[in-house]
């Protein structure tokens, strides 16, 4: 049954006055928000990424705009900064698109992108790489769209599975300089849970709490949207971990209330 308040789809559940921490960026964060407020919680935003532009981007319009067999997605962020580099313009046609997770693929049928390929059971480098699709790439050009940096298992595996590959990275990550003095003293009667969605975003976050934050931090629940994720926390010292089916704002508020539910 699709229940609604205020316009946003509930999920049946009751989060009970949940104090959730959304650490998504400020322009992601909202959606996110709405869904756990409509189902009895409290989000705080606490922005841990900032996501911004590329200063130069023709050469990146280039690659975009070159021939391919294949284009792979990394992220929503990915997705949008691709589409507004290329405005008017269309990506190659004939090219295959690869998604690494729901999110971004969804974000491609949004703007008018068929997804070719997709992986089902995980959704990150590892298991964009397990599909058979990419096992053997010999002669093939592939591009991945992503943000300045980012992991190279994608790509260093490609290549040496014969692919010619070039990163068309359409956007820039960095770690916010947010004072976190106000969160850390209301700590303890606002956050419940902490939502963390990337890597990166786990490790801006332990960063920019400090030394003072990391007792109140790691003694927090703490949710992942991957094995991986959960494994570089458990390493950190986090000491309850929540793994999210997926990064999605319906799979992440879904673990939430199933964790509720449990009665934790």
């Amino acid at each position: 049954m699709d229940n609604r308040l205020n316009g946003v789809a509930t999920l049946d559940c009751d989060l009970q006055g949940l104090g959730v921490l959304v650490t998504r960026p400020v322009d992601q964060a909202a959606g996110l928000c709405a869904l756990i407020e409509a189902n009895g919680g409290h989000p705080l935003a606490f922005p841990a990424l900032e996501i911004s532009p590329i200063p130069n981007p023709d050469r990146v319009l280039d690659l975009l705009l070159q021939p391919a067999d294949l284009f792979i997605f990394i992220s929503p962020n990915a997705v949008s900064h691709a589409m507004r580099l290329l405005g008017k313009h269309s990506l190659p046609h004939g090219a295959r698109l690869a998604a690494v997770g729901d999110a971004t693929a969804r974000a491609l049928l949004e703007a008018g992108y068929a997804v070719d390929l997709q992986p089902t059971d995980r959704y990150d480098s590892e298991g964009l790489l397990a599909l058979p699709e990419l096992m053997r790439m010999a002669g093939q050009r592939v591009v991945i769209v992503r943000g300045e940096g980012g992991r190279a298992l994608l790509g260093d595996t490609l290549k040496a599975r014969g692919a010619e590959l070039a990163y068309a990275e359409v956007y820039r990550r960095a770690c916010p300089r947010s004072n976190p003095a106000s969160l850390l003293q209301d700590w303890r009667q606002r956050v419940d849970l902490v939502t963390t969605t990337s890597s990166e975003i786990l490790s801006n976050l332990v960063l920019m709490l400090g030394h003072t934050g990391w007792p109140l931090l790691s003694r927090t629940p703490l949710l992942v949207i991957s094995e991986r994720m959960r494994e570089q926390a458990e390493h950190q010292g986090f000491k309850t971990l929540l793994v999210a089916q997926n990064a999605t704002n319906n799979g992440i508020v879904a673990r939430l209330c199933n964790w509720i539910e449990s009665g934790h």
